[in-house]
């Protein structure tokens, strides 16, 4: 089987190929990426030399290679990770979002479509979503799959549309697909941008932890290996044009995560405590900033027995000492060195 993984140089495509290619070694991994800034193969150096593991540099907006790609492999089964899927960015930015998100969506639906449009048997489009299409919760309720869409962000607006044309051509074309949306992911190799690898970070070199608005906002939390193993019983259920919520049943405030974050750094720094917790800065509010996350993941626990194995408190603590321990990967990070050696190799 010939399996297509979009987006799996980045945070959570590069916990699926590592799955994939470990647990299944008669699938062949094709891991297309186009190592933008959120895509690093540092990520998958233990792979390179697996038999079952190929990479492709290639950008999903650009059809014609998209067209290319299916006709020269032709694939049996996707599974689309690739995505912009940073809010403050999709706010400077909403073009870039709806290049990737949108328009790079459409080109591997179709791309498939005329690969796979006389004999759907045995195939899938598997679109990996966020919970933010449902938009903000008040302070009770939760995201469940029949909720309707409500998206309040540039970044939220483009995964909406991207689920709603994967829909489509399921009604109107056939094309076996199924679509998960997910909570905030966490662990080892997310790209510091997001809150908890910036706020190690800063903590770790004393600088400030910028909160938006009062930090009154929540969002449920999940450790990405969990997701990824989510995603590997989805892909495997044969459950086609079906919609499934993956979620942490795990809500944090945003200040009190930032609060407990500075707590254990204290301890594995060998610091007092309460120094880094000194080091919060409330800052103005992101336009538009959904109040409250959460989702009702029962689903995919009744059918397919998934429940998240790693606590919070416990991911966090093993996030923690990932980036410790890999000062050398978040260095290159920081400094754009990471790019160099693999952009001079594929371009």
């Amino acid at each position: 089987m010939k399996i297509l993984i979009t987006g799996g140089a980045g945070f959570i495509g590069s916990h699926v190929v590592r799955l994939f290619v470990n647990k299944y070694p008669t699938y062949q991994i094709y891991n297309l990426d186009n190592l933008t800034y959120a895509g690093n193969l540092e990520n998958l150096k233990d792979l390179e030399n697996r038999p079952n593991y190929h990479f492709i540099k290639a950008d999903i907006c650009d059809s014609d290679h998209m067209n290319q790609l299916f006709k020269e492999y032709n694939f049996d089964k996707i599974i689309h990770l690739a995505a912009e899927s940073h809010v403050d960015r999709s706010i400077k930015d909403p073009l870039a979002f709806v290049k990737t998100n949108i328009i790079g969506t459409l080109n591997l639906l179709n791309a498939a479509k005329m690969i796979w449009e006389d004999d759907f048997s045995h195939k899938l489009f598997y679109h990996i979503s966020t919970d933010e299409v449902y938009g903000s919760l008040a302070d009770t309720g939760l995201f469940k799959e029949e909720t309707s869409y409500d998206p309040n962000s540039p970044y939220s607006a483009s995964k909406a549309s991207s689920d709603h044309f994967v829909r489509a051509y399921g009604e109107t074309y056939g094309m076996p697909h199924v679509i998960s949306n997910c909570s905030n992911n966490y662990g080892p190799n997310q790209f510091p941008e997001k809150l908890i690898p910036l706020f190690i970070n800063n903590i770790v070199e004393n600088k400030s932890l910028p909160v938006y608005g009062d930090g009154d906002y929540t969002r449920d939390w999940l450790y990405v290996k969990d997701h990824a193993i989510a995603i590997d019983l989805i892909f495997h259920s044969n459950n086609l044009n079906e919609t499934y919520n993956i979620g942490g049943f795990n809500e944090w405030k945003n200040i009190e995560l930032v609060k407990l974050l500075c707590k254990l750094m204290d301890e594995k720094l060998g610091r007092p405590q309460g120094m880094s917790e000194k080091l919060i800065t409330f800052v103005k509010d992101r336009p538009g900033h959904d109040k409250r996350y959460a989702i009702d993941a029962s689903k995919i626990e009744k059918e397919l027995n998934w429940y998240p194995t790693v606590t919070f408190e416990e991911g966090l603590s093993k996030t923690i000492d990932w980036y410790l321990d890999n000062k050398a990967w978040l260095k290159n990070i920081t400094t754009g060195e990471y790019q160099d050696y693999y952009k001079k190799q594929y371009n």
